[in-house]
């Protein structure tokens, strides 16, 4: 692979891979999302399945994932293969998909979502390790806000497939899960031959064992503070099923509910590539500060701002939230660790976060059932100050040179 011109700047000068690995994800969150935006509906309205029910197994499917990510991305920094460990999970979550469909009971669904997030799990450390890999240090927030925008397409392009086909087929939600299966496997085709993995140099040393206490203590203080500040944002950050649930609560029809992940998706891929492009320019830590007020914006409005209105702008503030702080998290991560450690370190963020979220769908579905959405939403707008406070110390002290 030629080396990218680093005198250019913008989306012309990303490598090709990372255009690739866009794409990758883009296939693969179109059928996920697909899926997904009619899953918590699917369990609540036709399996009889409670909020809180939905929040336990949402928490357990993403912590799941991202427990498996920290040992395929301390995996990936010992055999130096990341591509191989990315087909892998990427192949995974494509033959899982077929499940959904087929499951005749929600301990299908459950084990359907587990598994594919088994897969998601092996493929995400190395992915944004990879990333990192082929990417120039002076590009990487443009890098990463690339590929989350193209992520990001995907994820609203699911849902409106899945609204146009429940309007198709009169709410057959099995035959919408079917249709999902073929994005997957279109991921996977790209993935195997548009994504070239550097060859690592020679004078480069295999991590000895990337879990021990020796290689950890590697990663430095910046990782660590990067670490601290994503753990309490996640808490704050919830799974995306309770927008879902909250336009069932603001009186939208199943097969309008998925609009909800549209709009966040579509304003979510507006911002994910100027907020990545800025943060190469910028600090990156101001940036996450305008991603965090956001999401205090938008879990207030979606608390205390009643009707359609108050949902559409909420769900809007929300994707740009997301916009403004998940491609920025990956590009600190990489700017923290040491390269032969990258995906140890994506890893133990992911499964630190993966925790997080387990414990924030826990809360948000307890709350929800105790004392209804203002109060789950007003919870996530608590946690999101805390964070910006915790920021700004670290802004002002100039800690770990972020």
């Amino acid at each position: 692979m030629s080396p990218p011109d680093t005198h250019r700047r913008g989306a012309r000068a990303v490598p090709r891979s990372v255009w690739a690995l866009g794409l990758v994800s883009m296939f693969m969150d179109i059928s996920s999302e697909m899926i997904h935006a009619l899953l918590p509906l699917y369990m609540v309205a036709v399996l009889g399945t409670s909020v809180l029910a939905v929040g336990v197994i949402e928490g357990i499917a993403e912590a799941t994932a991202s427990v498996v990510k920290v040992f395929s991305g301390s995996l990936s920094d010992r055999i130096g293969k990341r591509k191989l460990l990315a087909v892998i999970g990427y192949g995974l979550g494509a033959l899982t998909k077929p499940v959904f469909p087929l499951a005749g009971g929600l301990e299908w669904l459950v084990g359907a979502r587990f598994i594919d997030r088994v897969g998601k799990g092996i493929r995400g450390a190395p992915r944004d390790a990879l990333v990192a890999d082929v990417t120039p240090a002076e590009l990487r927030g443009t890098a990463y806000g690339l590929r989350q925008t193209l992520d990001t397409i995907g994820a609203f392009t699911g849902p409106l497939l899945a609204i146009a086909l429940m309007g198709w087929t009169a709410n057959n939600y099995r035959l919408v899960f079917w249709w999902a299966v073929l994005p997957a496997f279109v991921a996977v085709a790209v993935l195997v031959f548009g994504v070239h993995e550097p060859s690592r140099p020679a004078a480069a040393r295999p991590a000895r064992l990337p879990l021990h206490r020796a290689e950890l203590a590697q990663l430095g203080a910046g990782f660590w503070w990067v670490v601290a500040i994503g753990l309490v944002f996640t808490l704050a950050r919830f799974s995306e099923a309770f927008l879902i649930l909250r336009a069932q609560s603001a009186g939208l029809a199943p097969m309008w509910a998925p609009a909800v992940l549209v709009v966040m998706g579509l304003a979510y891929a507006l911002s994910a590539y100027p907020a990545g492009a800025l943060s190469d320019r910028l600090r990156r830590l101001d940036v996450l500060l305008v991603g965090l007020a956001l999401l205090i914006a938008a879990d207030l409005v979606l608390a205390f701002m009643p009707g359609l209105a108050g949902l559409g702008l909420g769900v809007a503030l929300w994707g740009l939230h997301m916009g403004f702080t998940q491609g920025l998290f990956n590009a600190l991560i990489a700017d923290s660790a040491p390269a032969a450690l990258r995906g140890t370190a994506f890893g133990l963020y992911h499964l630190l976060t993966g925790l997080a979220l387990l414990l924030a769908s826990l809360i948000a579905g307890a709350l929800w059932d105790a004392a209804g959405y203002q109060a789950t939403f007003a919870c996530g707008a608590v946690f999101a100050a805390l964070t910006m406070a915790g920021l700004l110390v670290l802004r002002r002290s100039g800690r770990a040179g972020l």
